[in-house]
């Protein structure tokens, strides 16, 4: 059988390359042991005077195995050959001494395992067997020169019992070491495989456009791809300083869906195991104007999560999959539109004609009716007509995608003038909505259309909301320079995981007595305007540490404090 050191090229295997050095060591150790033996012998006077063979022979041997070492640490070459001349070296030196020793009584012949170990390692089985063989003959030799001799205390068995033990050790000892060397090409083979996929898995992870993030049970981040550096504006490749999900404010939407997750309040079966969130990244991209800086600045993810498989270890990694679906819901809604356009025509020119005779019916009825409790009436039927025109105009426009200029509007007294209707339309108490000091913050959006977004952000926000005075409130934030967020929040319960993965979708509705179509329109003509209406879900929203909910118009064009 052939040795698998010779298969695979040993002058190119550094770990026999090793294991030779470290045989050099050995026998270095070994000539050095011999000699101080020797002079032991000869101070103690067991036996006569070591003669000047002894000598020679240590020191040569000694010489031989330094020359050896120093050949195999500064040439790597030859590998077989070294190996056969040392060997051949040490059986040589351990034989004269053998010899010059009185034979088996010397106690010298243990020696032969050394050599004759290395050739059983880092030769084939064929050659460490001929070694065996060669050293067997040799103590049979010297017992039967020894018996010829007539000599006292020689023992024949023993050289054969030396050869058997010689012959069953060097056996053990190559069927070991090809074996380890078995195990070592599979390893190495191994290795290879796993640092190609490795870089495989590199070039594919960052190519990816969806991020990837590695967390640990805590939330801690321990690695993330480029794709998620650039979702969240955060250094998250291997080398930066641990990051944490709840030390980054960007990051709590995240951190929350992750403890959700961690928790087990998700569904375990299917896709719900996803979760739907929006995020600000902390680190704005390159400045930008209209939807587009909207777009850049609110984000919508959808998180998967996957649990790292580690039986045993106390470490625990979670896997978390984060998927940007705006360009997802906008193709989506876009589909919706391509099927909505033919029927939002139609629907305007049925409409239009009744709502003209109903609008030219109040004009009539107006001029008999100037003063008293039906003039008021007519006055509500016409402006109610008007903008139920106007609306129809703005659907018509949604579905060609229209840009309109928006007009600077000053939020303060806009807000106070609508809010004052509001109020009277309803029926509601002065103080049950709470409207934020925002006089300085002026917007470029249009006016009846960012009227139509508050109305029905404030009606809905009235279903929900209690009878306490403040349940609802309308204030202004400007997180950064530049931009400037509309709240507009409530006291009621939040919005389910469920119902938010599907909120601003056309059509979709959970009252029986509603379109589905108030949240859609209201965020397209924020996104006609270069604004984003989001709902976002914090723990912080109502200031008491209770989670809630609040509708957030992101602006994108502003005029400035005023």
């Amino acid at each position: 059988m052939k040795h698998p050191a010779v298969a695979s090229v040993p002058d190119t295997r550094d770990t026999f390359w090793r294991t030779l050095q470290t045989f050099c060591a050995t026998r270095v150790v070994i000539a050095v042991v011999l000699l101080v033996y020797v002079a032991f012998n000869q101070i103690k006077g067991d036996r006569p005077v070591a003669g000047p063979l002894d000598w020679h022979t240590c020191v040569a041997y000694l010489l031989l195995a330094a020359g050896f070492a120093a050949m195999v640490a500064t040439y790597r070459r030859r590998f077989m050959w070294q190996l056969l001349a040392q060997i051949v070296v040490d059986l040589a030196a351990i034989s004269l001494l053998y010899v010059m020793a009185g034979g088996a009584r010397s106690g010298l012949a243990i020696l032969y395992l050394f050599p004759l170990a290395g050739a059983a390692i880092l030769a084939p089985l064929v050659l460490a067997l001929f070694f065996v063989s060669v050293v067997t003959l040799l103590l049979l030799a010297e017992s039967g020169y020894q018996l010829l001799q007539a000599a006292d205390e020689v023992l024949a068995s023993q050289a054969g019992l030396y050869g058997a033990a010689f012959f069953a050790a060097i056996f053990l000892v190559n069927r070991l070491a090809a074996r380890l060397i078995k195990e070592e090409d599979l390893a190495a083979q191994r290795g290879q495989d796993l640092r190609l996929q490795e870089a495989v898995n590199r070039i594919v992870i960052a190519d990816m456009t969806d991020g990837i993030l590695v967390v640990g049970a805590q939330g801690e981040v321990y690695a993330g791809n480029p794709a998620a550096e650039r979702m969240l504006g955060l250094p998250l490749a291997l080398g930066h300083s641990l990051q944490s999900l709840h030390n980054a404010t960007a990051l709590a939407p995240i951190a929350e869906a992750f403890g959700a997750w961690r928790d087990g309040r998700h569904d375990a079966a299917g896709d719900d195991k996803a979760a739907y969130v929006m995020i600000k990244p902390e680190d704005a991209l390159a400045p930008m104007t209209g939807s587009d800086a909207v777009r850049s600045y609110v984000l919508h993810l959808k998180l998967r999560f996957a649990g790292v498989q580690t039986p045993g270890l106390p470490d625990r990694r979670t896997v978390i999959f984060l998927q940007d679906v705006s360009e997802i819901e906008n193709r989506a809604q876009q589909l919706k539109l391509a099927s909505m356009g033919r029927l939002t025509a139609s629907i305007a020119h049925e409409v239009r004609n009744p709502l003209s005779a109903i609008s030219h019916a109040a004009s009539l009825l107006a001029e008999d009716m100037a003063q008293g409790p039906q003039a008021r009436l007519l006055r509500i039927i016409s402006d109610n007509a008007v903008r139920l025109n106007r609306m129809i105009e703005d659907i018509l426009r949604l579905s060609r995608k229209a840009q309109p200029h928006g007009d600077p509007v000053l939020l303060g007294p806009w807000l106070a003038d609508l809010l004052a209707e509001f109020r009277e339309v309803h029926k509601i108490e002065h103080d049950k909505i709470h409207l934020g000091d925002m006089f300085q913050y002026q917007v470029r959006f249009d006016p009846m259309h960012l009227r139509e977004v508050l109305v029905n952000l404030l009606t809905n926000a009235l279903r929900y909301a209690s009878a306490r005075p403040g349940s609802i409130r309308v204030h202004a934030v400007a997180p950064k320079p530049g931009r400037l967020e509309l709240h507009v929040q409530d006291d009621g319960p939040p919005i389910s995981p469920e119902v938010r993965a599907h909120l601003f979708e056309p059509f979709y509705t959970t009252s029986s007595r509603g379109t589905g179509l108030g949240l859609y329109l209201a965020r397209e003509l924020c996104l006609n305007n270069g604004a984003m209406l989001d709902y976002e879900y914090r723990t912080d929203v109502l200031g008491d540490g209770q989670p809630g909910g609040r509708f957030v118009i992101t602006f994108g064009a502003i005029g400035g404090a005023v």
